[in-house]
């Protein structure tokens, strides 16, 4: 899957955000468990969620943070 860009992440509701992060979270979790049990055959996948749950993190937080200004 292709991950969304900055901007598409800015113009999504907090709550869709947020659904968006779960599942992120849950496909990082079901990457690790592969990667453990030998079955993941591109590993710098979870390298990818990682950085798409960092970068959804980062505009939940700035939406908070601008909300409350």
């Amino acid at each position: 899957r292709v991950m969304a860009s900055k901007t598409d992440l800015t113009n999504m509701e907090i709550a869709d955000l947020l659904a968006l992060l779960s599942d992120k979270k849950r496909e990082h979790l079901n990457l690790r468990f592969q990667k453990k049990l030998g079955s993941l055959s591109n590993t710098a996948k979870i390298r990818l969620v990682k950085k798409h749950i960092a970068r959804i993190l980062t505009v939940i937080n700035s939406k908070k943070v601008s909300k409350n200004v």
